[in-house]
């Protein structure tokens, strides 16, 4: 018997064992990591595969969203250990109130994104806050629902504190050309 994920895409044939399904018969420790080693190699497979019919997706176009993905993290300055690896525990300290993920420092990567790149300018501190307001709309519509509480209140955050930007440098946060 042959251990295969019937995917013909990744079909690795000529690496497939034939396991002895007789379970009175010993098997040798070199078999066992074979057939360990092949199982591993088709639940790859199997995911590869279900992540790329999801998404419709290639390999390389998997390839470029985890690239992407792993940038992003540098980029927010994540460089714990790969995200799909983390216990709950630790996933759980990422999303906390001082964690990298967290309300307060996810709005302060948004806001300041904002304020930043306005360089002082209303009417791109303005887009930029619709661009905010925009974004969180998209997720939304993305999400199919209304977002996590943790993300509205990221949001929430993240807002107010470019309106406090508006303010402090002499802008009304009302949209007079409305």
């Amino acid at each position: 018997m042959n251990v295969s994920t019937n995917m013909g895409v990744l079909s690795q044939k000529q690496n497939m064992v034939t396991i002895k399904t007789n379970f009175t018969e010993k098997i040798s420790d070199d078999e066992v990591k074979d057939i360990r080693s092949q199982i591993k190699q088709n639940a790859n497979a199997i995911v590869l595969n279900s992540i790329n019919v999801q998404a419709g997706a290639s390999k390389d176009d998997f390839n470029s969203l985890y690239e992407n993905f792993q940038t992003f993290l540098n980029d927010v300055g994540y460089d714990g250990k790969p995200i799909a690896e983390l216990s709950q525990s630790e996933a759980t300290e990422l999303i906390s109130e001082d964690g990298i993920f967290g309300i307060k420092q996810t709005s302060e990567r948004i806001a300041n994104f904002v304020i930043n790149g306005a360089g002082g300018d209303e009417d791109l501190m303005r887009a930029g806050r619709e661009g905010m307001l925009q974004g969180f709309k998209e997720a939304e519509e993305l999400w199919g629902e209304e977002l996590p509480e943790i993300s509205q209140q990221t949001m929430q955050k993240a807002i107010e504190m470019v309106d406090k930007a508006m303010q402090e440098a002499g802008f009304s946060i009302i949209d007079t050309e409305v």
